[in-house]
């Protein structure tokens, strides 16, 4: 029996071309295994061989969509491949938004399996877990090792044709698809059982898990917003003109901390949005209507509040991994108190 063929979807990071100075490279095809594609087909073994390895820089994806997925949609087509594996991608937000995207693509344009792997909170994951089979690794990937058998071993089954399991089976990210299937017992007497485990401390493990969410506490009132410091945080991407310190149009890597002395409003001339993902022109040509420089001034010579401080943090929410967005608002929160910020005021797109 031939082997499966499999075509092999990795960034330029993986592929040893280089890390964010080389994320703009267009994407290329090679034959045969590259990076993490050599443990690929070692634990594929006799049943399937990665026949291409497709590259593309992380950037060049995020900024090129439409021109980067035809392009490589033509690149798998050529292969004539019977599966299609990206990744994995683990807490990457753009590799792994660009691995969950291309995985569409490749599954609605050509109909062939596909599969990626990512970490549960990648943005990748979240977009894409309704749409594809994503085998759930670690957050980095020192949990290569472990991933890259997972991947192995559901990539044969699925291009076998044959019946797959449950995500714990499978170790796939849930991708909220109900099935009914036959139990020796009844609900109700399972329902009984889970409970008498719960309350003597006993592990169980629900047949209906819930969604958790992290319980933010509300801050206490500003005693007197006339002496107060406010400063101006945004999601929306805003910058100096020219994104000086290249903030990504989506799954942000990084934030920017900016100098307000002297500007009473901002205006096309000097600051714009590096925000994907939405129409900028209304905020390009007045970028005001995402960081309100110019009201929180006339509120400062109001009075109203005691003053605007004089920098302003930003970064970009589209498709931003919760670890990332956790990391920034941590470190710049700390400059923040130090400063002797009193309040912030948080805006978006």
């Amino acid at each position: 029996m031939s082997k499966y063929k499999v075509v092999h979807y990795i960034n330029q990071f993986f592929a040893g071309i280089g890390g964010e100075e080389k994320a703009n490279i267009p994407p290329e095809m090679r034959d045969g295994v590259v990076g993490p594609g050599m443990a690929l087909a070692a634990a594929f073994e006799a049943d399937m061989e990665i026949v291409a390895t497709i590259i593309c820089g992380d950037s060049y994806y995020a900024e090129n969509m439409e021109n980067a997925e035809a392009e490589i949609l033509e690149m798998v087509k050529s292969k004539s491949p019977d599966m299609f594996i990206a990744g994995p991608a683990f807490n990457a937000g753009r590799y792994g938004t660009a691995c969950g995207a291309i995985c569409k693509a490749v599954k609605d344009n050509l109909g062939i399996p596909v599969l990626t792997g990512m970490y549960v909170e990648n943005p990748g994951a979240d977009i894409f877990k309704k749409d594809l089979f994503i085998v759930e690794t670690k957050n980095s990937a020192a949990d290569m090792r472990k991933a890259i058998p997972k991947m192995a071993a559901l990539a044969i089954k699925m291009a076998k044709g044959e019946e797959l399991g449950s995500p714990s089976e499978e170790n796939y990210i849930e991708r909220g698809v109900r099935r009914n299937i036959f139990r020796e017992k009844r609900g109700a007497e399972r329902a009984v059982e889970m409970l008498v485990a719960k309350v003597n401390n006993k592990p169980f493990v629900t047949e209906y898990p819930m969604p958790v969410f992290d319980h933010v506490a509300p801050a206490a009132a500003l005693k007197d917003l006339k002496k107060a410091k406010i400063a101006v945080v945004t999601s929306g991407g805003i910058v100096p003109k020219g994104n000086p310190d290249h903030i990504e149009s989506s799954s942000a890597s990084k934030y920017g901390k900016y100098d307000l002395t002297g500007f009473d409003y901002l205006t096309d001339e000097t600051h714009e949005t590096a925000h994907g993902g939405y129409d900028p022109c209304y905020a390009n040509s007045n970028p005001n209507r995402v960081l309100p420089v110019d009201v929180l001034r006339d509120l400062e010579k109001e009075g109203v509040i005691g003053e605007l401080h004089k920098y302003f943090y930003t970064t970009v929410g589209n498709g931003t991994s919760v670890g990332n967005a956790v990391k920034f608002s941590k470190e710049y929160a700390q400059e923040l108190l130090a400063d002797g910020v009193d309040g912030v005021i948080m805006t978006s797109t």
